[in-house]
């Protein structure tokens, strides 16, 4: 059973009174504005003073900037409730925010600080980050959620990884990149498993009692995690090797028989609901698809890729803030107009990003096109769940 979380009564700015408000905002704006400035990257229409590739600066900055902080925000405002302690709020709660920040700021401009004053920006916040989870869940003594480390200290090593790249003193960019791609996917894996059958199961009996509730954890749900993470791992240190095909589609299709198992079409009334199903049905197709390059030579590696991010990564964050933000400022749990548009763009924005390879002399008009669905989904969640995130709540 999950224990009773304390807040302290905070007198300040409203922003600063739990984990969510600041970092489910921040990831929001980032993710609406870096994804644009990439696409000028790449179309030569823009310069920035940055140290890295254009390419591995929009996957560091998607995965350790705009993914990062959607976990920040998630588990500083999961952590009370798995131990009962106090969150983080107020001024260490904004100083953290400030870290993230700094490291974005940095990232921009390491063309003219350095790489090394880059890295030390950037780093400041997963390090501080792992120590304040790490302190809340030992002492807490919930033991159940240790992984969680595991996948922040995965995290920060990623970062670490791209940052020596930066500083010329290997080749690992490319790696830091996956090994944080990975660590995403493995939590989407995780904890999705966790709320998806819960959530659809309260659903279920009180709008649709007469249809079953999604079935228990099992044997089923078991050989699904350990198949995405044995797939994950071959994705990390041999994405061209001869394993990775085998094991991506024996997870995709275990992890699609697991969520088949979860009833989701009888949810799909309610879109706050059936988007999570969504966001794991494009986990389970971004695994096939990863498995089935190898045998289709025209399908370009980028498109599994994408799958797994734009669709799985980007769908899962917008499901969840919006459910969190919903719950935790005392509005009823449902979607309405503009929350069904957001999903509807980032499935748009997925699409389109799957498409671009295919489309020929089209390709750069597509791309932009993705871009568009993905920024105006993340503008469009700032603008409507902005104001809750800066007024207390009631």
């Amino acid at each position: 059973m999950n224990a009773i979380p304390r807040y302290r009564l905070w007198h300040g700015p409203a922003l600063f009174a739990a984990g969510y408000r600041p970092f489910f905002l921040l990831s929001a704006l980032w993710a609406a504005l870096a994804v644009p400035v990439w696409i000028a990257l790449f179309a030569s229409a823009l310069t920035l003073p940055i140290a890295l590739p254009p390419v591995i600066w929009h996957v560091h900055e998607m995965v350790f900037g705009f993914g990062a902080a959607t976990v920040a925000g998630f588990l500083l405002t999961a952590i009370p409730n798995w131990t009962g302690r106090m969150p983080l709020q107020g001024l260490p709660l904004a100083g953290l925010a400030a870290l993230w920040l700094a490291g974005r700021a940095a990232c921009l401009a390491a063309g003219l600080i350095g790489p090394v004053a880059a890295m030390i920006a950037d780093l400041s916040f997963p390090v501080v980050f792992l120590g304040v989870v790490a302190r809340e869940i030992i002492a807490g003594r919930n033991w159940r959620n240790l992984p969680m480390l595991g996948a922040l200290a995965a995290l920060l090593i990623g970062n670490f990884l791209v940052h020596l790249a930066a500083l010329g003193l290997g080749d690992t960019a490319e790696l830091g990149n996956r090994l944080g791609m990975a660590t995403l996917l493995a939590l989407i894996s995780l904890i999705g498993g966790r709320i998806i059958p819960s959530f659809t199961g309260n659903w279920l009996g009180k709008q649709r009692p007469e249809i079953a509730s999604p079935a228990p954890f099992g044997m089923i749900d078991r050989a699904a995690l350990t198949l995405a993470v044995v797939a994950l791992v071959f994705f990390v240190i041999a994405p061209a090797g001869r394993i990775l095909p085998w094991v991506a589609l024996a997870a995709g299709g275990a992890l699609a028989l697991r969520l088949r198992r979860w009833r989701g079409w009888a949810a799909r009334r309610e879109p706050l609901l059936f988007v999570l199903h969504l966001g794991y049905g494009w986990l389970a197709f971004g695994f096939l698809v990863l498995g089935l390059g190898t045998f289709l030579p025209w399908l370009p590696r980028t498109t599994a890729l994408h799958a797994l991010t734009v669709g799985a990564i980007g769908t899962m964050t917008l499901a969840v803030m919006t459910r969190a933000t919903l719950g935790h400022s005392g509005r009823p749990l449902t979607a309405g107009v503009g929350t069904t548009m957001i999903y509807i763009l980032v499935t748009l924005a997925a699409v389109f990003r799957l498409s671009a390879p295919l489309a020929g002399a089209r390709y750069l008009l597509v791309l932009a096109l993705a871009g568009a669905a993905w920024s105006a989904a993340f503008a469009l969640f700032a603008g409507l769940y902005g104001p809750l995130f800066v007024r207390p709540r009631g």
